[in-house]
């Protein structure tokens, strides 16, 4: 099954080097699940010619915030609810979460409880998971068609669920704790609060869901569709 990687930002410089860029990460995460890859940049406006060009679409995160006004977030929301009318299977984590929710009626926006950083312990239908997260904006209105699967005080719609056509995910099952830390390093400081920074690396284990979330990523993509 060909996966198409929506790639809507970049890794910094520095860690990009040491640990890859984005769809370098999705390809780890998702390897050894009978998945293939091809990525496209559609933050520098390399879009698909069609949304049946892959199998399914992953939307990876971002700096950019999805309610801003950059070339590539219109013809985005655009292929998000074409690949969506057409069936073809979406995943979205973190932008690609919002984007989706955004392209599809639902409201993103700068939350006012700041930032969310590092180990997370969200409630996915009634089973604990903890997953990295890096972000501030997040959805507070969830298109009328999306499940809310997973939740968190911080994070009302951590995880949005959208029949068999799209899943999506706020934290990012793809970062390990050295990259939370070498955000926090390269883009966290004078933007985030060192009080949550600090309390991110508290929290560090060596263990968390990933592996699971993957599991559940690829499984989604590989159910039987009508």
């Amino acid at each position: 099954m060909l996966i198409g990687i929506l790639q809507t930002g970049q890794a910094p410089d520095v860690l990009r080097d040491e640990m890859g860029d984005y769809p370098d990460m999705f390809v780890r995460l998702l390897a050894g699940r009978g998945l293939e890859f091809k990525t496209y940049h559609v933050e520098a406006m390399a879009f698909p010619a069609s949304v049946h060009d892959c199998d399914g679409w992953l939307i990876t995160g971002s700096r950019h915030g999805a309610y801003e006004d950059h070339p590539f977030i219109k013809p985005l929301e655009e292929f998000i609810r074409k690949a969506y009318a057409d069936k073809v299977p979406m995943v979205g984590i973190c932008f690609g979460h919002q984007i989706i929710a955004q392209a599809l009626g639902g409201k993103v926006e700068k939350f006012k409880g700041g930032w969310a950083v590092g180990p997370q312990d969200y409630d996915f239908s009634g089973k604990p998971v903890t997953l990295n997260a890096w972000h501030q904006d997040q959805v507070v209105e969830k298109p009328d068609m999306a499940e809310a699967v997973g939740t968190h005080p911080f994070c009302e719609y951590a995880a949005l669920l959208y029949d068999d056509r799209a899943f999506t995910v706020q934290a990012h099952p793809e970062y390990g704790n050295d990259f939370i830390e070498g955000l926090m390093t390269t883009r966290g400081k004078g933007l985030v609060p060192g009080a949550t920074m600090d309390a991110a690396r508290a929290r560090f284990t060596p263990d968390n869901s990933s592996v699971a979330i993957a599991d559940r990523i690829a499984d989604f993509f590989k159910q039987t569709r009508n």
